[in-house]
């Protein structure tokens, strides 16, 4: 399900991941990937609407703002299905309930 991701969500991931780089670097590394495609997706979205040329990136730009959504729920699912360890989920339990 993708919902909207606010900026303290994403900082405790990213504050969990400083804190534990040495002993979890792919995991470090891979959320930078998943930060960077998140700026460029809300950074892209004004010049796609600005200029009728690139209108074909709208769907990439959406992606990129949808991808620590959709990257959290997949680990969320690999976890539960015991195909792999997310020790960072545990981080995102005080956050689950907004007002």
């Amino acid at each position: 399900m993708l919902t909207a991701w606010c900026l303290n969500e994403l900082q405790r991931i990213k504050r969990w991941l400083v804190a534990h780089k040495p002993s979890h670097p792919l995991e470090y590394h891979s959320f930078d990937v998943v930060l960077t495609l998140w700026m460029m997706g809300w950074i892209g979205w004004l010049p796609v609407l600005l200029f009728d040329e690139v209108l074909w990136a709208w769907p990439l730009c959406l992606l990129g703002m949808w991808t620590p959504a959709l990257y959290v729920g997949w680990r969320a699912r690999a976890h539960a299905a015991g195909r792999l360890r997310c020790d960072w989920l545990a981080v995102l339990a005080s956050t689950t309930v907004r007002a």
